[in-house]
């Protein structure tokens, strides 16, 4: 992985014009004229602008005018985990510090957010100021259609910046755009049937492209790179979904380590441990991040409603406004299930985000958490009569 260094750039200087014209030395990186704008108040307090291109251990490198610094990221909210510094992050930085921090962070457009593995109501920033979220799903394995539509959920409520920012904010409605990335795509040999797949992933988000790639024969190299050229896009996947090959082969060169996946399971070993952004050349920019063992919602309910909008669809046509679609007569979405226009499967996996995303919710939304609880004890109360009802009977 390269970076401009402080040598290549040393004649540079931090009151270099704060321009996103194409010889600004950030344009590679973003740089444009509204963040430009953005950051007028951080220039005229000398503050040099970049953008941090790696986080581990506290600190931070950071692409700025003079070449890539390491920073610390402490001065930055450090105990909130949706405001500490993340790599795609644009930010101001003392040049004359010693050691130098990040002094601020710039409103980020957008982010990839998902709930972290603590027992505490958390999100965790994967990637920030995204154009495109690139969803790598191996065909070395079998596809996992729930996994996707989890993947696909989260990506289309990636959030707005300022939401970040704000506390008690909700998802913005500046969501980058999403693409399902096919990897390896040369172990479907068959056309027909490489086709199918292409199809049931399809099927799960009507309107996002698929896109199978293969870093092996080139196949689909240049269509994904000609997306990739304008802007930022992130490659999300689980370990072995061949995101840092596919990053390599997009780049020309081996900057990402990779391993070879399992041969029982394809899956991979965790090579990338560091969300890395890397500046292709074909223009664009690209955030390569490591594998993901576990896809928590995070305020996803826009992301949901997308990656279902046949079942909203149908939900809109049931008797009842609050149907909960168990057993209400006049329910659209049981009707579709037992005509089997809805499959089981689909309307499972809905109803299983739906309730992960809800437990989310309510563990800061005291609202949602109190409708929770109606709902359960009204749920208990039913299944309580059923069976005295039954006891009746069989008195």
């Amino acid at each position: 992985m390269s970076f401009p260094s402080s040598s290549s750039l040393s004649s540079l200087s931090s009151s270099a014009p704060q321009d996103s014209s194409p010889s600004h030395p950030l344009a590679a990186y973003g740089w444009d004229d509204d963040w430009a704008a953005e950051f007028a108040p951080y220039a005229a307090q000398g503050l040099l602008p970049g953008r941090v291109v790696r986080v581990d251990r506290g600190q931070c490198d950071i692409v700025t005018p003079r070449g890539t610094l390491r920073a610390d990221t402490a001065f930055v909210v450090p105990r909130d985990p949706m405001r500490i510094v993340c790599t795609g992050d644009w930010a101001a930085v003392d040049p004359e510090g010693d050691p130098q921090f990040v002094r601020t962070l710039l409103p980020r457009r957008t982010a990839f957010v998902r709930s972290t593995s603590s027992k505490r109501s958390e999100g965790q920033v994967l990637a920030t100021n995204v154009d495109h979220i690139a969803i790598c799903v191996s065909l070395a394995v079998e596809l996992d259609l729930g996994r996707v539509e989890r993947f696909l959920a989260l990506a289309m409520s990636s959030t707005g910046g300022d939401a970040l920012l704000r506390d008690g904010a909700s998802a913005g409605d500046g969501a980058a755009e999403t693409i399902v990335v096919l990897t390896k795509a040369d172990l479907v040999p068959d056309a027909a049937t490489l086709s199918h797949l292409v199809q049931d992933v399809g099927r799960l988000a009507p309107g996002v492209q698929v896109l199978p790639v293969s870093s092996a024969t080139g196949e689909g190299v240049d269509v994904f790179a000609a997306i990739v050229s304008g802007g930022t896009s992130v490659l999300l996947g689980a370990s072995g979904a061949g995101k840092s090959t596919l990053a390599n082969t997009l780049l020309g060169h081996d900057a990402m380590e990779v391993q070879a996946t399992r041969d029982m399971d394809g899956k991979g070993r965790h090579t990338t441990t560091t969300r890395n952004l890397l500046v292709l050349p074909s223009g664009g920019v690209l955030i390569d991040t490591p594998g993901l063992r576990g896809v928590g919602l995070w305020d996803a309910e826009t992301g949901v409603g997308q990656v279902f909008s046949e079942i909203e669809a149908l939900a809109e046509r049931c008797r009842f406004q609050d149907c909960a679609h168990e057993s209400e007569p006049g329910c659209a979405v049981l009707t579709a299930l037992k005509d089997g226009s809805l499959p089981e499967r689909r309307m499972d996996s809905y109803r299983k985000l739906l309730r992960e995303n809800q437990r989310i919710v309510a563990k800061t939304d005291a609202r949602v958490r109190n409708e929770l609880r109606r709902d359960w004890k009204r749920k208990g109360a039913e299944g309580r009569a059923a069976m005295e009802a039954k006891r009746g009977r069989v008195r």
